[in-house]
C-alpha cells in the first residue's frame, strides 16, 4: 500500500504525511499526531486549572514548568487513549466511512503492535506524572478507569459524550492537585464546567458520523438530539459558562479572567449560530474551533494569575 493510500481520510496534508519517517507514520496516525485537535482539547482544562490554581495561590513560579509538563502529558496520553480506542473499536471502525482508513482496520498496524505502542505511551505519561506530588500522581492514575471505559459507552448509551467529558476534563482537577495537593470546590466547579463544554463540542463532532452510526447501532448525543442539536448546545454551553464563572468567582479571579470568559462565551455563541449539522465538513471546522475558544479563556486566566502573583 502506498503512503498516500494509507493516510487517514480526514487528516490529509499534515506533517505526519510529509515529514515523518515512513515506518513511524502508522503509529503517529494511531496516536492522532496527524490530527492533534483532540490533544489540544484535552490540554485546555489542564492549562485552565494550572493558571487558575496559580492565581489562587498568588504564585506563578512553577507555572511555566507545569504548563510544559501538562503539554507533553496531554499529547502522549491522548495518543494512548486513541490507541486503546482503536484497539477496542477496530471492527466498528471498519464499518464507518470516515474511520475505516485508521491504521488498525486498514491493516497498517497489528493489534499486538498497537498494544505495545500503547504501553510505551503509557510509560511516557507515567514518567511525566511522577514529576508531581503523590496526590497528583494518584489523581492522574485514577483517570485511567474512565479512559478505559469510554470506548464501550457508545454501545450502551446515547450519552457517551458524558463519559468523554469526565475523561477529557480531568485536567481541570490536575492543576489544583499539583499546586495544592488537594481538590477543592473551585476545581470541582471548573471540572463540571469543562464536562458541559466537552458534551457540547463532541456532539458537534459526532454529527459527522451520525448516519453511519445509526446504521451500525452506535449511539451518541448527535443521534439523541438530532434536529434539536442547536438548542441542546445552547443549554450545555450556557451551563459550561455558568459553572466556569462560578469557579472563577470562588477562586477570587479578577477582571482579566472574566474578560477571558466573556470572549470564550462569545466564541461558543458563534459556534451555535454557525453550525449546520447537515454539513459534516462544517461540523469538523466548528468542532476544531474549540481549541481557539479554550485558548481565549486561558489567556485571561494567565494574565489574571500573573497580576495576582
Amino acid at each position: 500500500m502506498s503512503d498516500a493510500a494509507a493516510r487517514v481520510a480526514d487528516a490529509t496534508g499534515n506533517w505526519v504525511d510529509h515529514i515523518a519517517p515512513l515506518w513511524s507514520r502508522p503509529y503517529l496516525r494511531l496516536a492522532r499526531f496527524d490530527r492533534p485537535i483532540g490533544s489540544w482539547l484535552l490540554l485546555m482544562p489542564c492549562w485552565w486549572s494550572a493558571a487558575l490554581a496559580a492565581g489562587v495561590a498568588h504564585d506563578v513560579s512553577q507555572l511555566p514548568t507545569i504548563i510544559v509538563l501538562f503539554f507533553v502529558g496531554a499529547f502522549v496520553m491522548r495518543g494512548a487513549g486513541c490507541t486503546w480506542n482503536d484497539i477496542t473499536d477496530r471492527d466498528l471502525d471498519a464499518k464507518v466511512e470516515r474511520t475505516r482508513s485508521r491504521p488498525i482496520p486498514a491493516g497498517q498496524v497489528s493489534v499486538t503492535k498497537a498494544a505495545a505502542f500503547l504501553v510505551l505511551q503509557a510509560l511516557i505519561g507515567l514518567a511525566i506524572l511522577l514529576q508531581f506530588n503523590s496526590f497528583a500522581i494518584a489523581t492522574g492514575i485514577a483517570s485511567l478507569v474512565i479512559v478505559a471505559a469510554y470506548p464501550f459507552m457508545k454501545r450502551v448509551t446515547y450519552w457517551p459524550q458524558v463519559v468523554l467529558g469526565l475523561a477529557f476534563s480531568w485536567g481541570a482537577l490536575m492543576g489544583f492537585a499539583v499546586q495544592f495537593g488537594r481538590i477543592d470546590a473551585t476545581a470541582l466547579l471548573l471540572y463540571a464546567g469543562s464536562i458541559s463544554w466537552v458534551i457540547g463540542y463532541d456532539t458537534i463532532y459526532a454529527h459527522q458520523d451520525a448516519e453511519d452510526d445509526a446504521l451500525i447501532g452506535i449511539k451518541s448525543t448527535a443521534l439523541l438530539f438530532g434536529a434539536r442539536t442547536r438548542l441542546a448546545l445552547g443549554a450545555f454551553y450556557a451551563l459550561a459558562v455558568a459553572l466556569i464563572g462560578a469557579a472563577l468567582a470562588l477562586g477570587g479571579a479578577h477582571w482579566p479572567a472574566w474578560l477571558g470568559l466573556a470572549v470564550f462565551t462569545a466564541h461558543l455563541i458563534w459556534q451555535i449560530v454557525r453550525l449546520d449539522i447537515r454539513d459534516p465538513a462544517l461540523c469538523l471546522r466548528v468542532f476544531k474551533s474549540n481549541r481557539d475558544a479554550g485558548l481565549l479563556l486561558l489567556a485571561g486566566l494567565l494574565v489574571d494569575a500573573v497580576l495576582r502573583a
